[in-house]
Formats: C-alpha cells, structure tokens, sequence
C-alpha cells in the first residue's frame, strides 16, 4: 500500500511539474482573408504595379546598393496629396500611381480599407499605419481637402507655425512616435514658402511562424554585387516553406504569426542578377508565380540583414510620369486657392531581419510650397549567399508593404 501511495506522489509530482514549468507553445489559428470586391482588388493589381516601378526608379535613381522602400507608404501619402490635384496633375499622379480605370470613391475606399483591416489581421504581428496633415499657421485649406483626409486616411490634422524652430522637431517627433523610434528625423528642415506637410508612417514587427534556432546561425560567406566574398551570420532551418522556381530565380515564402503576413525571398538563378529577376517582375509574372508555388521541405539558408535608407523620391516619381506636380504649373486648388507644387518627397525606410523574425518601418513625407504540384525532387537549397531581392506582404489581400534589394550585407 506504501508502495503505490509512493507512486501516486512521484507521478503527481511528475505532472504538476510539467504542467507548471514547461513552456506552452500556442500556434496561432490562420488568419481569415480579408474580401475585396473585384475592383479593390483590381486596386491591389495597380498598387503592387507601382511597388515593382518604384523599386527599380529608385535603384536606378539612387545608386545605392541596397535599396528598401515601403510601396504602401509612399501610395498612401501620394493618395492624401493627389485628393488635392486638379486636372492634368492628378491625371499625371494617377499615371504614377497606376490608377487606370477608378473612381475617386473607389480609390478612398481602397486606402480606408487597407489602414483599418491590415493592422487587425494578425493579432501576434504588429503594424501600425498612421497619417498625418500638417499646415502652416493662417494658410487657408479647403475643408472639403482636410475631411477627406480626416474621413478615408484618418489623419491627424494640425496647425502648426512652421516659424518656430520647435516646428521641425514636432513633426519629427510624431513620424518617431508612430515607428517606434525607427524613423527620428524624416524631415530636415522646413523651408519658408512650405505651407502643409503630408506624412505617412508604417511600422511592421513581425514574428516568424518557424522561426530560427540561434545555435544554427554560423559564419559564412556572402557574394556581393561587387563579386566580393564578405561574412556574414548566416541563419538555416529545414522546414516545408512554399516554394518555387524558374528560368531567372527561387522564391521561398515565409509566413510571420498566423500566416496572414509573409516575405517572399527572390534568389536570382546562377549566371542570373537581380537586375534580369527586377526586370521579369511584373504584376502578371508576379501573381503568375504566387499561383505556382507548392509546399514542400526546404533547406534553407538567409542571412541576418539591416539596411537602412532615405530618398529623395521626386526624380523617380518624375521618371514614372509625375511631373506637373513638381513645377510651378501643379493644379493644387482642390487644397487651397493659391498657386501650390510639391516640392519634396522624402522617404525613410528601415529593416532589420534575424532569427525572431522581422521589423521594419518607413515614412514618407508629401512637402508642398506655395510656387511661383511537381514530381517530386531532391530537397531544394536556398542558399542566400548573394545579391538578392525581398518583400513583405499581406497574403489574403497581396497587397505588398515592403520591397527591397540587398546587393550587400555588412555582419551584425
């Protein structure tokens, strides 16, 4: 009887330890998709459109080797200003922003929809989108201008004497507020004859769903774009992932929290580059090649990365085909009765990827001035040891946040 009350004890003890100390693992339920009717959807075609041209004007504008931009952040802040243009300067931003074929409404609907369903999706990714409206004291905006803004972007609209001196450091303060302290200083200074600023801001923190084990990440090397073998902390894991792969590269799609977010890896084939993958990628290829993808183990190898970026956007937006806004001859009067041109575009990005999964943020600032299945195969590797390119998106939707290009990676 000693002997079986001995062993009720042990396993009692056995089971409380268990249930108190051992950590739960919760996976998170799949997210439900969030439904477009065809014509946002058809919206989603077009924004994705501009992500893919804004990428390669800004590389090719820039020279920088390492390229990220939010597509999203700079079509939200693009779409409060173009709410503003009259004429040929908001055909020629609609241009810009691949706006064929929709209806002022429909366009507000889409923005409004995207800010309100993409930070709710995953409730164990966080993302914030935040707008903005900043004008100069006594300058005299259009209500109908300031409610739009206020009812489909939800922006936060302020009066501000863009004389004082504290003026620069408020605005700023708000843009590092909204990105978690990613983005300080989006904005430099402000010049005497800007009357509004427009700002977006987006900040993305997102956990893997099959995340990296550190004891893996080893040293190794990476190729870059100069040829250069140069180290790097490299992260590995074989998990299933969706695959894919073609005549110029891999895709390997990996999932953050509860699927609804993903970066989608594009490694260029070997005697392929990242300029033959940007050049192949279009909206038709792209959702082509999301279609193909297939579920099976992958062997793979990414480096932990960060890069951080400011651009000035106005000579790739000019090169996609916005070029009145830019000039004394911008029809901005749906803003205000006074002659009115964009002056600058700026454009604040950062990322930083590791073994926990991913955070990246970007602002952009809208400155105006008044002017004058397969038969099976062996397990792939997918080794990212070169220039390569990348993206984060919202799967149900397709809607693209993120989209970079590293050509180098400097270890961390």
């Amino acid at each position: 009887m000693k002997t079986l009350f001995r062993l009720a004890l042990v396993l009692f003890l056995v089971i409380s330890c268990t249930t108190q100390n051992d950590p739960i693992v919760k996976i998170p339920k799949d997210a439900e998709p969030i439904v477009l009717n065809a014509e946002l959807q058809k919206r989603v075609n077009q924004d994705n459109e501009f992500a893919f041209d804004l990428l390669k004007k800004t590389i090719s504008s820039s020279g920088e080797t390492n390229v990220f931009v939010s597509p999203l952040s700079v079509s939200i802040a693009l779409g409060m200003a173009w709410n503003g243009a009259n004429g040929e300067t908001k055909t020629e931003m609609g241009t810009a922003l691949k706006m064929s074929g929709m209806s002022a409404a429909d366009m507000n609907d889409y923005y409004k929809i995207m800010q309100s369903t993409l930070p709710t999706i995953d409730p164990t990714t966080k993302l914030n989108i935040a707008n903005s409206l900043w004008y100069k004291t006594g300058f005299p905006v259009k209500t109908d201008f300031l409610k739009v803004n206020s009812d489909y972007f939800n922006a936060y609209v302020k009066e501000l004497d863009f004389s004082k001196s504290w003026a620069v450091d408020t605005i700023n303060n708000w843009c590092a507020k909204k990105t978690n302290n990613l983005i300080k200083k989006p904005l430099d200074q402000i010049p005497g004859d800007a009357v509004m600023y427009l700002v977006n801001a987006i900040y993305f923190k997102g956990i893997w769903r099959k995340h990296f084990e550190t004891k893996n990440t080893k040293e190794a090397d990476f190729t870059n774009e100069l040829n250069t073998a140069v180290k790097v902390n490299m992260m590995y894991q074989k998990d299933t992932f969706a695959y894919a792969k073609d005549d110029y590269a891999q895709y390997l799609d990996m999932p953050y929290g509860n699927k609804a977010f993903s970066m989608t890896v594009i490694l260029p084939n070997e005697g392929k580059s990242t300029d033959d993958v940007l050049n192949n990628l279009t909206t038709t290829n792209w959702n082509n090649r999301l279609q193909n993808m297939s579920t099976r183990e992958v062997e793979v190898y990414l480096p932990r990365f960060k890069t951080q970026n400011k651009f000035m956007l106005n000579d790739p937006l000019k090169n996609m085909g916005m070029n009145l806004a830019f000039t004394g001859f911008a029809d901005f009067t749906n803003i205000a009765d006074t002659n009115l041109q964009i002056s600058r575009v700026l454009h604040d990005t950062y990322v930083e990827v590791t073994e926990e999964g991913t955070e990246a943020a970007a602002v952009t600032v809208v400155e105006v001035m008044v002017t004058s299945m397969p038969v099976p195969e062996p397990t792939p590797v997918f080794k990212v040891n070169k220039p390569f390119v990348f993206l984060i998106r919202e799967k149900s939707t397709g809607v693209i946040l993120f989209i970079g290009k590293m050509g180098n990676i400097e270890k961390f």
